[in-house]
């Protein structure tokens, strides 16, 4: 049995690295620095007496196919629809002034609709906000969290143009999928390859 398996691993890796799409990972514009640490990366950038980081996690960042129908009717030379990772994203803000930290908790909704009469909706929106002390790595529960479900709409839109203004848009959104989907890629093969290691240890 574990014979086969291997030998489907190799296959699957062969496979895989046929359609990667990107051989190093792709770049976020707007001179942002990237750091990864395993699954978790994280995005740097720095301006006018601001830092502001970008953290996501690849785990867990792709969303159910919950299209079971079109699995059947899939013809077997049909490649297999392109899975996209779509991670949440926290970005902090912290003034160099200040000894505080701004933390939006942002998503891609599922269904991605705008609200009716946009013209142009965004493609993630803010869940959470708060503000955390510096260096601290656990959020504090104590500390009070602002939910967007609730919100004002126009202190909303303020705060979507404050990430704006920092370089947090639609644009980098598209790119951190990219960055993301690529770097999922990029773990599942290594991810395959241990498994086969694994597998052919005796």
């Amino acid at each position: 049995g574990d014979k086969a398996f291997a030998q489907f691993l190799t296959d699957e890796i062969k496979e895989e690295r046929k359609i990667q799409k990107h051989k190093s990972l792709p770049k976020v514009s707007g001179g942002w620095e990237l750091e990864v640490h395993g699954t978790e990366a994280r995005l740097v950038r720095k301006i006018a007496g601001e830092k502001i980081t970008v953290t996501f996690n690849i785990n867990n960042s792709i969303p159910p196919s919950d299209d079971d129908e079109t699995q059947e009717e899939q013809k077997p030379d049909e490649q297999e629809p392109e899975l996209t990772s779509t991670p949440n994203f926290v970005v902090e803000v912290i003034k160099d002034d200040t000894k505080q930290t701004l933390v939006l908790d942002c998503h891609y909704p599922e269904d991605e609709i705008g609200h009716e009469g946009e013209e142009e909706s965004d493609i993630f929106t803010i869940r959470e906000v708060s503000f955390q002390p510096p260096g601290e790595s656990d959020w504090k529960e104590t500390n009070y969290t602002l939910n967007t479900d609730s919100l004002d709409w126009a202190l909303y839109d303020h705060l979507m143009d404050f990430l704006a203004d920092r370089g947090v848009d639609n644009t980098f959104a598209d790119e951190l999928i990219e960055l993301s989907t690529a770097l999922e890629h990029q773990e599942y093969i290594k991810f395959l390859e241990d498994l086969k290691s694994f597998v052919k240890c005796q």
